[in-house]
């Protein structure tokens, strides 16, 4: 199964790549191992919103910039509403990118 790396750009993400740098710089971890655990985050990331994530959000905002390249598709909206069946966030500025699910299974 082929996995995007865009998970490892959340706050989890940066922080266990953080933490691998570390302990490859203080050998306690070899880079090999590294990229392998790496590899197994990008894959349990994707299973995880695959499988346990039933929530629904719709959004709401003015679109900045919208750009499609590599099928893959970015969107920056301005002063967004996010609202599920509980809540509802305002959020001045929020970055979304979205992939297409499809191109996982390939």
């Amino acid at each position: 199964m082929a996995t995007f790396e865009l998970y490892r750009r959340s706050t989890i993400g940066m922080c266990l790549t953080e933490t691998l740098d570390e302990m490859v710089s203080s050998s306690t971890l070899s880079p090999e191992l590294a990229i392998q655990v790496l590899v197994q985050f990008d894959k349990s990331m994707t299973e995880a919103l695959e499988s346990q994530v039933k929530s629904k959000v719709s959004i709401k905002g003015h679109l900045h910039t919208y750009r499609f390249c590599d099928n893959v598709w970015t969107f920056i909206l301005q002063d967004a509403l996010f609202k599920n069946e509980d809540t509802q966030e305002n959020v001045g500025r929020v970055k979304i990118v979205a992939c297409d699910s499809k191109l996982l299974s390939q």
